[in-house]
């Protein structure tokens, strides 16, 4: 198996070859974290630093969504994957294991939703016709799940509406904790709940508490939030993973390119809590969005729609 980048970089570190071809790497890293040109001479070093790694277990590391340490994790990753980024915007590769590989969380959601449907209370009586409903009774039964989602709707309720008073990273770091750590049984069926109905809706809409987690007073630009994903490890590797599992494809049945919409969901999920949160744009439809636009971009209009048109008219998702 695909070794983790932390034991890759151990590894790494303990040998003087690589270790010194590694901190290259890190100068270089360091340099496009901060936007700073290098010249010609100091990318052609970059360069030969990473064919220098050539059969390195660093180049072929991965990381796990769920893992400890995950951020300095995915420092390793991009430090050793610097040039991948040069496009600007299409981060080829993931540094995720792809999900397939990655254990499937044995979970009790079933267990826990036969136990509920056995009650027979008046509090439930809104569940067979609001399955956004349902999914929250159930995520009420289980500890790690009602816990965690109490956890963030405090966090981001405490003054959400208003720009000044609303802790926007915590609220987003809240999110994050719930989608990686709560099983996704639950997670998804919070989030995708199927609704008939605008009170359904507008519950599923609700679910990320988007007044604080998703909206700004005023919509940046699309290439601003871009921006400020690409500076932030977490955003900017969720944001490759959601690029690599959600690419659309009109041939293929179920609208993505790797065939595969269950991980399409799993990246989507992967974005929320990031500063390129998405969300459903109202309590009638499923189609999602940025809170951005793409007015006076200039002549990098293209690029702009290019951001968006990943959420609002993707058909892998």
């Amino acid at each position: 198996p695909r070794s983790d980048c932390i034991a890759a970089e151990q590894l790494c570190l303990s040998d003087s070859t690589c270790n010194a071809t590694y901190r290259i790497l890190e100068n270089c890293a360091l340099a496009k974290t901060r936007f700073l040109a290098l010249d010609h001479d100091s990318r052609v070093r970059c360069l030969n630093a990473e064919l220098d790694l050539g059969n390195s277990s660093l180049l072929h590391c991965k990381c796990h969504r769920r893992m400890k340490r995950q951020e300095h994790c995915l420092r390793v990753f991009w430090t050793v994957h610097s040039s991948v980024t040069d496009g600007y915007f299409n981060l080829e590769t993931s540094p995720y294991e792809n999900p397939a590989n990655e254990d499937h969380w044995k979970t009790d959601y079933n267990k826990l939703a036969a136990l509920l449907s056995g009650k027979d209370c008046s509090q439930l009586a809104g569940d067979a016709t609001n399955p956004c409903l349902k999914a929250t009774h159930v995520c009420n039964l289980s500890k790690k799940c009602v816990r965690l989602r109490t956890d963030y709707a405090s966090i981001c309720t405490k003054g959400a509406g208003s720009e000044d008073m609303c802790d926007r990273r915590k609220c987003h770091r809240g999110l994050r904790n719930f989608f990686e750590k709560v099983p996704e049984d639950f997670t998804k069926r919070i989030l995708f709940c199927p609704c008939q109905d605008e009170l359904c809706g507008e519950r599923r809409r609700k679910t990320i508490v988007p007044d604080c987690s998703f909206q700004y007073n005023t919509k940046p630009n699309c290439l601003w939030l871009l921006d400020s994903c690409l500076e932030d490890h977490i955003c900017k590797s969720r944001l490759a993973d959601f690029q690599q599992n959600c690419q659309p494809a009109d041939m293929s049945p179920d609208g993505c390119s790797q065939h595969n919409h269950a991980a399409c969901l799993q990246a989507y999920m992967g974005m929320i809590g990031t500063p390129m949160t998405p969300n459903y744009v109202s309590n009638s439809s499923v189609e999602v969005s940025l809170w951005c636009t793409c007015e006076s971009s200039g002549n990098q209009k293209e690029k702009c729609d290019q951001i968006l048109g990943m959420f609002e008219s993707n058909k892998c998702l």
